[in-house]
């Protein structure tokens, strides 16, 4: 029930956009098996653009293993979704794919202009729009917060500037010593 609509929901976004429908006409009779935690689910892309559900046994020419956030990702980062997938197959459908997840937008104003009117779709679209904003903010602070209070207080994690002058400074000590066993080797007799 839940796949299916999903699968209404990406139906819908590509619905919208043409342009994403045409990119998709190109892998017409491809598979593609997506891997989220637990969940496996199949498409396939039909000749006019739409994603259908097909059976998981069926060999996929690309599967594509996306981390276990996946859903949060989608909705608050989606850019940062597929540099952290693990693909195998198809690398030009992988790419098809990524590209539309990075790219394709969901028209809210448009769809709630349909069910309520335009002036009362774009009143709420601009209030649910400062409400991300604002939810988006709070996280970037807890999250800010948490790492002070790990690095600070528990001494679980290091800031970043100490870390890289170490590391600098580690890089440099093991430079000298190059250079000082490079001069003790013409100093050697053979």
């Amino acid at each position: 029930m839940l796949l299916r609509a999903a699968y209404a929901f990406l139906n819908h976004l590509l619905d919208q956009e043409p342009w994403a429908r045409s990119r998709l006409r190109d892998f017409a009779g491809q598979l593609a098996c997506f891997h989220v935690g637990p969940l496996s689910f199949s498409v396939s892309v039909d000749p006019s653009g739409t994603l259908i559900p097909v059976d998981a046994t069926q060999k996929p020419d690309v599967t594509i293993h996306l981390p276990d956030d996946t859903p949060i990702r989608f909705l608050v980062n989606r850019h940062s979704l597929m540099q952290e997938a693990r693909i195998s197959g198809s690398a030009d459908f992988a790419e098809a794919l990524g590209f539309l997840a990075r790219n394709l937008e969901w028209d809210v104003e448009s769809d709630l202009a349909r069910l309520i009117g335009d002036t009362a779709a774009h009143r709420l679209a601009g209030i649910g729009s400062q409400f991300v904003t604002r939810k988006q903010l709070a996280g970037e602070r807890l999250a800010a917060n948490l790492f002070e209070f790990a690095a600070d207080e528990l001494h679980l994690v290091e800031r970043p500037g100490p870390v890289h002058r170490f590391c600098s400074e580690v890089d440099r000590l093991r430079d000298d010593l190059a250079r000082l066993e490079k001069q003790v080797s013409k100093l050697s007799p053979s």
